[in-house]
């Protein structure tokens, strides 16, 4: 302890103490040095507070100047109040004796940090009343007031302090100083009142009744408190302002009473304030694994239905499948997004509280670690895309079998309507009994049949062709084109057959008539101008026909038919374009858009500009301008949904897709709330470390420099060089290594291969904090457990809130020793598991 010096006039002497806890007060108070009252008080009050303490020693003294003047009495007492022992007095009665013990007890007060000036153990020996006083004034000071601490104040000021914490809630009660504060006696009931408040009714005291009140207070702290009576009642009021020396002494003594229940409560509030850390970070783990578990449940619940490609027959099955994938992406999955967002942001701020109170790093359950969950989701992620990707091309499929269906369907109707019939015709013998002209006649029209049956062998294979493609995409009625299309086939063989027995027929009776018409040539020749007016009929008759055939006459009908898809189809691919085009007008807007959010928000989170609170708000504001952006996204979402309902899967106008959209949507997401997060824990630690501002500052722009990929991250190499510019010990050696790797450990506990901002600040300001430790609570119990090694039930109940007291009592573990009463519980160990030091 630093050297101090208090100094105090008793007219002839000055007494300086190391703290100047007493200062030399005013000119009132030196003229009160010769006032007769303030001798009867300090008289009084000394007497009574050095007879407290030895009749411990079993003596007490009667007359405050006679009694101290052979020194021995004044030993005692300072051995008494010190605790320890003081050099062997001298017995023997002659002057130079007294002196010689007087000066061993000034020698201690000495050894105790006072320093006396212009005092000798003469003028004590000599019954000097006023040195004598000033003596044990100062004695008080030392021994009584001095070490009495106060949030941060001590001595007088705490003692005043804490006498007016202790009365703040009580009426007619406002303690200003240790003089006329004290005159009604109110505030001495109520500092009993406060502690013992089964000794004193405060409500029915007066405060027009100063002198039953104060008696009441001596009288109550001499019974119960074991607290002499050092003041007269009528002195008090009577005195204009009561001696300050004789209030502070009396009020000390209540201190030191209560000074058992003020360590009591003090360890009390450390241990509840210890437990109600632990109550919330155990929350906070429970949370996260509640989280944690109904996340991962969802993804184990979730991939099956995305790995399911049982393929659809019809394209409407198929469209629902993609229907029900919206609703997965637009309302069951968004909400799995916020929960993976909030457990990383739960699991950092965990981290950090842990951090910050002492406590070892919270490690989740098996396969419920923050990167377990990234490989799920990212697992989850991945198997969507392939889910997606399958349904699109399965919907191409499904177009293009029912495109190919419906042009097969439509073949084979335009075929087996041109063949209806052609079979009979073919198995005709209208020839046996046809003549000559007749059946050149029949054999130019089989000839122009065997032509348009050439011309129909391409449709013929287009049919099997189209078939075989529908086979190929595993079309669900294969069946039944397959029978229709071999139907067409069988038909078509058996239709060469008949043609070519037909052919062979007609020039077999073609051959006969010719031989015939040899016959009638002659006869021809004389019916010459006959035969002639007969062919010319028989042509002009031929040339009534534009066409050869009904085929022909309906094909002109199908002309405009024709032309009317084609315009449809004209038609839908304009509609398709706008869709294309209205698309990737809103993508090529959000997209960069999206990207500019993110770059902003990495550089808010590295600025160093302005506090904590404003980088906070500005990000909130971020938030929010994201938040209120979520309409663009959705009017995309539903572009996007028309753009797959037409069937439109490519868009030239744009390189961004909606997956490009929704997953960098989703990391701007993440990314904002992560970013706020970090800077509420930032926030946390600077508050429970007591960074500056400018400390923080400093810490950003070592970490900035550091950071060379600009992300909020530094790899281990960048680490290790910003630790050696700061004076860390860590070159390429055995040692440095060795170091390093510690470090790391301490940073990077998950092995992420990275350093955060947070982790380089908490590595930083490791030294700086002040949490409590494993041995402070244990301190704290063993002070509710009366010095014992364990602790009961009853005291846990009796000396901590209800809640904490049942979280101990369902915590702790069976105290094992032999000392122990049944039901005894080890709050060693408890404490040590608090802080991760043992396993309970």
């Amino acid at each position: 302890m630093t050297a101090v010096e208090t100094q105090i006039s008793y007219n002839s002497y000055t007494i300086q103490h190391e703290e100047q806890y007493m200062t030399q007060e005013d000119d009132w108070d030196r003229d009160l040095l010769l006032d007769p009252a303030w001798e009867k008080q300090q008289r009084k009050t000394f007497t009574a507070w050095c007879n407290s303490h030895l009749r411990k020693a079993g003596t007490q003294i009667e007359n405050i100047e006679e009694d101290f003047r052979n020194g021995l009495k004044l030993m005692l007492l300072l051995e008494v109040i010190s605790g320890e022992r003081l050099p062997k007095p001298d017995k023997g009665k002659m002057r130079f004796h007294k002196i010689a013990n007087v000066n061993k007890a000034l020698d201690f007060i000495c050894s105790k940090g006072v320093k006396l000036v212009s005092i000798g153990a003469e003028e004590i020996v000599d019954g000097n009343v006023k040195m004598t006083l000033g003596m044990i004034w100062t004695i008080i000071l030392r021994f009584a007031i001095q070490d009495i601490s106060v949030e941060e104040t001590s001595a007088k000021e705490g003692l005043l302090l804490w006498c007016q914490r202790k009365t703040a809630p009580y009426r007619n009660v406002n303690v200003q100083n240790f003089h006329i504060s004290w005159k009604d006696g109110l505030a001495l009931c109520a500092l009993i009142h406060r502690h013992r408040p089964d000794l004193i009714d405060y409500s029915k005291l007066r405060k027009d009744d100063p002198i039953g009140n104060l008696n009441t207070a001596f009288e109550v702290a001499e019974k119960f408190l074991d607290i002499p009576k050092m003041l007269d009642a009528e002195d008090i009021v009577n005195t204009p302002k009561p001696d300050e020396k004789a209030i502070m002494t009396y009020v000390s003594c209540f201190y030191h009473a209560f000074a058992g229940a003020e360590q009591a409560e003090t360890a009390a509030n450390r241990i509840c304030k210890v437990l109600a850390v632990n109550q919330e970070n155990e929350k906070l783990m429970e949370e996260y694994e509640k989280l944690a578990s109904e996340l991962l449940e969802w993804i184990r619940r979730t991939i099956p239905w995305l790995e399911n490609r049982a393929a659809e027959q019809t394209m409407r099955a198929m469209q629902q499948k993609l229907e029900d994938f919206r609703d997965y992406r637009r309302v069951h999955k968004p909400p799995r997004v916020q929960e993976k967002c909030q457990l990383e942001i739960n699991f950092n701020t965990l981290q950090t509280k842990l951090r910050l109170s002492n406590r070892p790093a919270f490690m989740p359950s098996e396969g419920k670690m923050v990167s377990d969950i990234a490989n799920a989701w990212k697992g989850l992620e991945q198997v969507e895309k392939g889910y997606e990707e399958w349904l699109l091309t399965e919907i191409r499929r499904l177009e293009r079998l029912d495109h190919l269906a419906e042009k097969f369907k439509q073949k084979c109707s335009l075929h087996e309507n041109w063949t209806s019939g052609k079979e009979e015709l073919l198995s005709q013998k209208d020839y046996e009994s046809a003549s000559l002209m007749e059946i050149r006649a029949l054999m130019r029209k089989h000839e122009a049949f065997e032509s348009d049956l050439a011309a129909h062998q391409d449709r013929v294979e287009q049919i099997a062709a189209i078939a075989q493609e529908l086979n190929e995409l595993d079309y669900h009625d294969a069946a039944t084109v397959n029978g229709r299309c071999q139907g067409i086939c069988d038909q078509w063989d058996n239709l060469g057959t008949l043609t070519q027995k037909r052919r062979d027929s007609l020039e077999r009776v073609e051959k006969l008539w010719e031989t015939i018409d040899q016959l009638y040539l002659e006869f021809a020749k004389r019916a010459a101008p006959f035969n002639n007016w007969m062919d010319g009929a028989m042509e002009d008759l031929q040339d009534m026909f534009i066409v050869h055939s009904i085929e022909e006459i309906q094909v002109k009908h199908l002309v405009p038919l024709r032309d009317q898809m084609l315009q449809e189809e004209v038609a839908r691919q304009q509609a398709n374009e706008r869709l294309r085009r209205q698309f990737a007008a809103q993508a090529n807007i959000i997209g960069p858009w999206i990207q500019t959010k993110m770059e902003e928000i990495g550089h808010v989170s590295v600025d160093i500009a302005g506090s904590l609170e404003e980088q906070m708000n500005n990000l909130k504001q971020y938030e929010q301008n994201i938040i209120n952006y979520k309409s663009n996204i959705d009017k995309l979402e539903g572009d996007h949904q028309l753009s797959q309902e037409s069937l439109i899967f490519d868009n030239k106008h744009t390189n961004y897709t909606m997956e490009h959209i929704r997953v960098g949507w989703e990391q701007l997401l993440t990314t904002i709330a992560r970013t706020i997060n970090e800077v509420e824990n930032q926030i946390l630690t600077r508050d429970a470390k007591g960074i500056s501002q400018e400390q923080l500052n400093e810490f950003r722009a070592s970490f900035n420099h550091f950071d060379r990929k600009r992300n909020g991250m530094m790899d281990p190499d960048d680490f290790r060089a910003c630790l050696i510019s700061m004076g860390y010990d860590l070159v390429n050696t055995n040692k440095g290594e060795v170091e390093f790797a510690r470090i790391m450990t301490l940073v990077d506990s998950n092995n992420t291969g990275v350093v955060t901002f947070q982790a380089f600040i908490d590595f930083m300001t490791r030294e700086t904090a002040e949490t409590d430790t494993a041995e402070q609570v244990m301190a704290s119990f063993k002070i509710l457990a009366s010095d014992k090694s364990y602790i009961t039930v009853d005291e846990l109940r009796r000396e901590l809130p209800p809640e904490q007291a049942e979280y101990c009592i369902s915590r702790m573990t069976r105290y094992i020793g032999a000392d122990g009463p049944a039901g005894a519980l080890d709050y060693i160990s408890f404490s040590s598991a608090l802080y991760g030091e043992s396993d309970l």
